[in-house]
């Protein structure tokens, strides 16, 4: 009956997000500006995947503590989403030659995934994860 549909951020920049997310796949399908440019609105898609992005004009920054894995973690809430990659390697290499993941490992993590986060422009993390486990339902 359920199917997971989308995942909503909040960003101060909309087009410097919209570049971070593409470097990861996604791509616009959808834009919507309010008329007093209060917000704009814009969906990304990736497969069947949907990013939806809110930039309001008057925003308020996250706290410090939502931009390290550490403090975020205990924290109650969403804390990050992840984005999937057959070679976790070869994601590094790219994201490093794009300059966004310069000085961040590469974690085998407790689950048996290996992961690497990013920040996007906000400081919004985003877990990069080569997951080959056989889980089902």
């Amino acid at each position: 009956m359920f199917s997971f549909h989308h995942v909503a951020l909040s960003v101060s920049d909309l087009e410097a997000s919209v570049v971070f997310y593409e470097q990861l796949g996604f791509s616009p399908v959808f834009r919507w500006r309010a008329e007093d440019e209060s917000l704009a609105i814009v969906h990304l898609k990736q497969g069947e995947a949907l990013l939806e992005l809110f930039c309001f004009s008057s925003h308020v920054a996250a706290p410090e503590s939502s931009k390290q894995l550490a403090t975020d973690l205990p924290r109650i809430g969403i804390k990050h989403f992840g984005v999937r990659v057959a070679d976790i390697q070869q994601a590094k290499e790219r994201m490093d030659s794009l300059g966004l993941a310069e000085g961040i490992e590469i974690v085998h993590g407790r689950t048996g995934i290996d992961y690497f986060f990013l920040a996007d422009p906000d400081g919004i993390l985003v877990e990069v994860v080569q997951d080959n486990r056989k889980l089902s339902a």
